[in-house]
């Protein structure tokens, strides 16, 4: 007798089962194919920005190869990259305004140079390292001339220990200082400067050779 209930309650499951395959197959078969569809678009997609990248990749080497050449002047490739900067990938796009800051520097348009370079630096959607870059660059173009606070208030994030700017960054705080006369302030941060093992030897170099025009020694 067992037996006989137990067939009979498979057959039930079997036949709901069979009912609600009929009556939900429509939706299995869409899941399916929104499932194939969604991978095949993903790599559609994903060519698609590869060979972007390769193309941009292309144009900018080809611009850069333009700029270093014996005769190349360096006005006539600012408009050439701000074109390419207009429509490329975003990391080109903030390699491309970077290298037209440097050209507009180089050509004595100090003010649009720093205009980019602001502009970079607040682009939340550029890499972080090279936004930190161009406020560093921003910066430096200014410290003779710049409000001090503003200044101050710029560099000092850039030169926590943890930012990889940050020997330049400190290097530009003692710059700093001594123009608005805080000359012992000024000592210490070089002083720190020449004994950082993380900071490029030249950077050490230099704060050695100001603190030897400071009168001051460097020592532990």
């Amino acid at each position: 007798m067992v037996d006989i209930f137990d067939e009979v309650e498979e057959d039930l499951r079997a036949e709901r089962a069979e009912k609600l395959f009929k009556k939900y197959a429509w939706l299995m078969v869409t899941l399916a194919v929104a499932i194939v569809a969604a991978a095949a678009g993903w790599q559609l997609w994903t060519r698609y920005q590869n060979q972007q990248d390769a193309a941009a990749a292309a144009k900018f080497v080809a611009i850069q190869t333009a700029l270093e050449q014996p005769n190349a002047a360096k006005a006539d490739q600012i408009a050439p990259l701000d074109q390419f900067a207009a429509t490329a990938p975003e990391g080109y796009r903030t390699l491309a305004r970077l290298r037209e800051a440097s050209l507009k520097a180089d050509t004595d348009d100090l003010p649009g140079a720093i205009g980019l370079w602001n502009m970079i630096a607040a682009d939340t959607s550029a890499d972080r390292l090279l936004r930190d870059f161009a406020s560093l660059m921003a910066t430096a173009r200014e410290l003779d001339r710049g409000d001090p606070n503003q200044l101050e208030a710029r560099l000092k994030p850039l030169a926590d220990p943890a930012n990889a700017w940050s020997a330049l960054a400190r290097e530009q705080l003692a710059m700093l200082e001594l123009r608005q006369g805080k000359v012992d302030s000024a000592r210490a941060t070089l002083q720190a400067l020449t004994f950082d093992a993380n900071a490029p030897s030249g950077l050490r170099a230099r704060a050695s050779a100001l603190l030897a025009g400071l009168g001051t020694s460097v020592s532990k």
